[in-house]
């Protein structure tokens, strides 16, 4: 298939995406799946610039002068393959399964795990293969019943962020829909939600959305959704019947944070319909960075406000050997006790399920 390089930008309306890429590979066999063939299509249509690749694990000589300038680009940067190994990760407390539909994350949060994780393969990958993947987690539901089996499909990307381009969500969300046995929680910033609005999901899927103050979202959340975004798309989604949920990470000591996790909790009260309330689930976690991450993210985004003075934390240790540094005792308890009455306070029959 001839490669086809082109210099204009996209003619794409980007008041309608969440994520238009600037570069996009494809390995040849995704065109041979109806979703690669699609985006191939789109691609081509709106004049985005891409190339071949033998693997979605191997994207060599990405343009750039230096090492930032490459990861800046690698971000706007959209692989498209297939999701060869089908063993699932583990994912508590979460869910029993992580479920990989695609992998990196268009946006830039100051602090994500991702920058460790995925540190090397900064690009974004999405897999065409979704028979393959369900019938995979098939497999997994059928092994565990009749206990009911949760999948976690936001470990490893923003998939709302990537859902107006591959559709890939919504096909999760009616599958789970048709299992008695299975359910399916993801995690977002971005309010990109109206395709799944009338999506079969009879209940069997949770939408989470993660939020915070203005003031972690202005300075540490670059291209994601704003406050006020999240919120509507969060009633929207209530509204559609889904349950819903709010996960307040990270949660940054700043000046005025009590005011500013104070409006956010008032913000969700005045938005969120009544009849939701009674299921509804919040997770609280503190800021935490590892030695590495550090120093990844200071080489990333090197005029970040971002707060990681070793001195000023607590070290602790995690299940594997390796610690994090996490806010002092005192300062853990002010945060936790302060978001907590604020969350009752508005959903009294609302579940905290954990701070860590």
């Amino acid at each position: 298939m001839t490669q086809q390089i082109l210099s204009r930008p996209p003619r794409v309306d980007r008041k309608a995406l969440s994520f238009v890429p600037e570069l996009v590979y494809f390995e040849p066999a995704s065109l041979d799946y109806p979703k690669g063939k699609r985006i191939f299509e789109w691609v081509k249509k709106e004049g985005i610039p891409y190339r071949m690749t033998s693997s979605h694990n191997r994207i060599m000589n990405l343009p750039g002068d230096s090492e930032l300038e490459k990861y800046k680009i690698a971000k706007r940067t959209l692989v498209v393959g297939l999701r060869k190994t089908l063993k699932f990760d583990t994912s508590k407390p979460s869910a029993e399964y992580a479920i990989p539909i695609a992998t990196g994350c268009m946006a830039h949060c100051h602090y994500c795990y991702l920058q460790t994780t995925l540190g090397a393969k900064p690009y974004i990958r999405v897999y065409v293969n979704i028979d393959d993947i369900l019938e995979a987690a098939q497999g997994y539901i059928d092994e565990r019943a009749p206990e009911i089996t949760r999948f976690e499909a936001a470990c490893t990307s923003d998939p709302v962020g990537l859902e107006p381009i591959t559709g890939s969500l919504r096909e999760l969300i009616e599958y789970m829909g048709q299992q008695p046995l299975a359910r399916l929680r993801f995690v977002t910033k971005f309010h990109h939600v109206d395709s799944l609005l009338d999506a079969e999901h009879n209940g069997h899927t949770r939408i989470r959305f993660s939020v915070n103050s203005k003031y972690v979202i202005k300075h540490f959340e670059p291209s994601t959704s704003r406050f006020e975004q999240r919120i509507e798309a969060a009633a929207k989604v209530a509204k559609a019947g889904y349950p819903i949920g709010f996960i307040i990470a990270p949660i940054i000591w700043h000046e005025g944070w009590e005011e500013g996790y104070g409006e956010l909790l008032e913000a969700l009260n005045a938005a969120l319909p009544q009849d939701v309330r009674g299921d509804l689930t919040f997770e609280l976690i503190q800021h935490r960075f590892t030695k590495t991450a550090k120093s990844v993210i200071e080489k990333r985004y090197p005029k970040s406000k971002l707060e990681m003075d070793m001195e000023k934390r607590k070290y602790k240790w995690g299940r594997w050997g390796q610690g994090k540094y996490v806010y002092p005792d005192e300062q853990a308890d002010a945060l936790r006790m302060f978001i907590s009455e604020r969350v009752f306070e508005h959903f009294p029959d609302s579940k905290i399920e954990y701070f860590t």
